[in-house]
């Protein structure tokens, strides 16, 4: 992650010299021979142990096992340790990158670039490319921290080359890509190619949205917005910022957050909101210090001193530009050394001691100096330009053979569309004709069932008896009453065959029908029925449309299941309301025997009937309901009184009314 400085970005010079000679004594003092195993739970070695045996190959898995414990030096020397004595190069290279990290963290700028060092070699050894790539681009954010500016792109473009060579990368080597792309940015960011390296970050972004990175995103939408700022586009620059610092909010990165709230700042001061910068800064700094990276303790002292200053408060800039200026000097950082003696020379030129202010303007131009060496820049741009050429050159060539490889499957796919096309054509037609017989089993099912109800309704045995009561009246004498009912049974004899020719009638309709049938039937119980019809106000029988004749099964039900056994007065209600779904809701209540009681009675019976009238009318609304949004559904429901005996049944309909 990139850090922002006071004045403008410029271009850092090497120390590879210094540095190399750091990395050739460091190897000396990297890992101590040995770790005192007392140091270690027994909860990890018997971890470390199961994951050298279990051998995994992958960053992923392997960190899974041991990230609680990867920011801690000791517990990772150990896992180092016993892997390298067990052969497992891929836990030693694991442990020796977490150490790596945690050294560069620290500002042990030296002993990080020994240890990546060294972690390579054993990547290499084990052939590990997905390690490999990983400490590549490792060592090149230690050589950028340290104004290595030529070593830093050589490791980038290094690891980047290597990860474009697997094909079917990991989700580890994907992300090392996105550090090679941030690293790329981060080289043309200290050379003042600030267009150039938003291009970077953007790429980078872009992929880190893809693996659903929020730390890569959280680090490339900082990069920009210290970008941005370097361009004087301050408003672009607090934006970048604030969605970065939304980032580390939400995965909880204590160093994000200071390096947000710090760039935040630096922009106010900018735009002149001194006092909330340093505000920021006064709050970040002690945050800073917990975390232990020494170039974001001397950068904020620096940064806090350039806010000091603008406010005239002299006395205590100085004091955190000296303490800034201190940590610089120790942990080997030119830039900060520069911009602190810059700072030092202005604050003493407010004060009139222009012989000290000499001094440190002096001084900062002589690492200004050293850190703009000419030959490092030309090198840099060069080697930009030439990568830049041959990935040109790349993908034009990929591009030329993917042209042709283009022109090759349409010639073969002519053939197979012309083929795909008659296959297509059978197809539809084979669909459409197992369609239509679909249809038409499914009619011939529906009027097989209409007939089927038709009988059921029209059965001999309600004929017979029905004619019987009328020819008892005509015995009797009774030619009113034989009149009367021969009407009714004519009648209903006239609305059922009406009916069986149609789908759907209104439930006027159907009410009537059940009402001759309930006179008709009425007979045979001696008149004894009291049977009721009841409409809720609101609801008009004539818009409501159901299936013919599907009332019938259940009032027969009623009937001779529910009423006939009983002893007393005998009571069936028929009433239509709707409920709250908007549902048409017809109940068909009983004060028989119940459907227990019911069904012991039909066992002890010599002869059974069975009743199919019901289940026929069930599968009858099943086939209706295919033309509406909501289905038909039956509910019975069993009564019982106050001391629970069974005190009849209860049929709902509900009925849809679109």
């Amino acid at each position: 992650m990139g850090f922002f400085k006071p004045y403008i970005i410029r271009p850092r010079a090497s120390l590879i010299a210094v540095i190399r000679c750091f990395v050739c004594l460091s190897f000396l003092f990297i890992l101590p021979s040995t770790v005192s195993s007392q140091e270690i739970t027994q909860a990890f070695k018997n971890r470390v142990d199961s994951l050298i045996q279990a051998g995994p190959k992958t960053y992923s898995e392997i960190d899974r096992v041991v990230k609680p414990e990867r920011r801690d030096t000791i517990y990772m020397r150990y896992f180092a340790q016993r892997s390298a004595e067990e052969e497992y190069f891929d836990g030693e290279v694991y442990a020796l990158s977490q150490l790596g990290r945690v050294y560069r963290d620290k500002s042990q700028f030296s002993r990080s670039l020994a240890i990546h060092q060294k972690a390579l070699e054993v990547a290499k050894q084990a052939e590990n490319i997905e390690f490999e790539i990983y400490n590549l681009n490792m060592i090149s954010v230690v050589f950028r921290k340290t104004d290595a500016i030529k070593s830093a792109l050589d490791y980038s473009q290094k690891a980047l080359a290597l990860a474009e060579t697997v094909k079917n990368p990991s989700m580890g080597i994907k992300r090392s890509i996105n550090v090679s792309l941030n690293s790329i940015g981060n080289i043309y960011q200290s050379l003042e190619q600030y267009d150039l390296a938003i291009e970077q970050f953007r790429k980078s972004l872009q992929r880190e949205e893809e693996l659903g990175n929020k730390l890569g995103l959280a680090i490339n939408y900082q990069n920009i917005g210290e970008c941005f700022e370097a361009q004087g586009k301050l408003e672009e620059s607090l934006e970048n910022y604030q969605i970065s610092l939304a980032y580390n909010e939400e995965i909880n990165s204590d160093k994000g957050r200071v390096i947000c709230k710090s760039g935040i700042a630096h922009v106010y001061v900018h735009l002149k909101r001194t006092e909330e910068a340093l505000d920021i800064f006064k709050t970040i700094l002690p945050e800073a210090e917990t975390l232990g990276d020494q170039e974001i303790v001397a950068m904020i002292n620096i940064n806090l001193g350039w806010t000091l200053i603008d406010l005239n408060k002299l006395f205590e800039a100085e004091q955190h530009l000296i303490k800034g200026l201190e940590l610089a000097q120790k942990y080997n950082l030119p830039s900060e050394i520069s911009e602190a003696n810059r700072f030092l020379s202005d604050l003493f030129s407010k004060k009139g001691d222009y012989k000290k202010s000499l001094e440190y303007y002096r001084t900062a131009q002589h690492y200004e100096d050293e850190i703009s060496n000419d030959r490092n820049l030309r090198y840099v741009n060069d080697m930009i330009v030439r990568y830049e050429a041959e990935k040109k050159s790349d993908q034009i060539a990929a591009l030329a053979k993917d042209n042709e490889a283009v022109k090759q499957r349409l010639a073969k796919n002519k053939v197979t569309f012309l083929i795909s096309g008659i296959v297509l054509i059978f197809l539809a037609g084979l669909f459409y004709v197992l369609y239509r017989q679909y249809q038409l089993k499914n009619d011939k099912k529906l009027l097989t069932l209409e007939q089927t109800m038709l009988r059921s309704q029209m059965n001999p045995h309600f004929l017979f008896n029905s004619l019987n009561s009328i020819k008892l009246y005509i015995i009797n004498n009774e030619k009113k009453n034989a009149v009367h009912y021969l009407n009714k049974f004519s009648k209903l004899v006239r609305k059922i065959l009406e009916a069986s020719s149609l789908k759907e009638i209104p439930l006027a309709e159907e009410l009537e029908t059940i009402e001759l049938y309930m006179n008709i039937e009425n007979i045979r119980f001696s008149n004894e029925i009291d049977f009721k019809i009841t409409v809720d106000e609101g609801i008009d029988t004539q818009l409501v449309k159901i299936p013919s004749m599907i009332l019938q099964p259940f009032l027969e039900n009623s009937l001779w299941h529910g009423l006939s056994p009983k002893e007393g007065d005998k009571k069936i209600e028929l009433h239509v309301g709707r409920d709250k779904g908007g549902f048409i809701n017809i109940a068909i209540t009983d004060n028989g025997v119940g459907r227990q009681a019911a069904e012991k009675i039909k066992e002890s019976k010599v002869l059974k009937r069975k009743s199919l009238g019901i289940d026929i009318t069930k599968e009858r609304l099943a086939n209706f309901s295919r033309d509406y949004q909501n289905y038909f559904n039956v509910e019975i429901l069993d009564l019982f009184d106050k001391v629970n005996n069974a005190s009849g049944t209860k049929v709902v309909l509900h009925i849809p009314t679109v």
